[in-house]
């Protein structure tokens, strides 16, 4: 069984299955579209691939480094190797299905993806204004052990 068509022998699942498959199989998409575009770890490779598709001497070369600093963009290309590792169709049994399991996967992602921007924007909020209650409260501290030392 080839890595390819792995996903064959289960071509003729049901509906339920075929959305269970996309809404988990968009999970570790999202992950790793997300880490690469976005987290600390790949921030050096990251730098490089802004600067080339800022700076990139042709067309063709700006759009390729542009591919690795877009989530959404990138999520494409990390769909479609999932696609050939898993075999995932969607709906048809044939190319078709493989087309519109791409499409499916990289919306869902891009929810997903979404949905976890908003979160840590939330959570990022929720800490800034913490410190800032923090500080005042500090600094009302000060003037009132100010005001009892005088």
């Amino acid at each position: 069984m080839s890595l390819r068509h792995g996903f064959s022998e289960y071509s003729h699942m049901s509906i339920y299955t075929q959305i269970i498959w996309l809404f988990i199989l968009a999970i570790p998409i999202a992950c790793i579209s997300w880490t690469v575009t976005h987290e600390e770890v790949f921030r050096e490779p990251r730098e490089f691939c802004i600067r080339c598709s800022k700076n990139g001497k042709t067309l063709l070369s700006r759009k390729f480094f542009y591919l690795f600093t877009c989530e959404y963009c990138f999520s494409h290309y990390v769909t479609t190797l999932m696609l050939f590792f898993t075999g995932y169709k969607l709906l048809l049994d044939d190319w078709r299905g493989y087309i519109i399991a791409g499409f499916s996967l990289v919306w869902i992602v891009n929810i997903y993806m979404s949905l976890f921007g908003f979160i840590r924007l939330d959570i990022r909020v929720e800490k800034l204004e913490a410190n800032r209650n923090e500080e005042a409260l500090s600094k009302q501290k000060g003037k009132t052990d100010q005001n009892t030392v005088d």
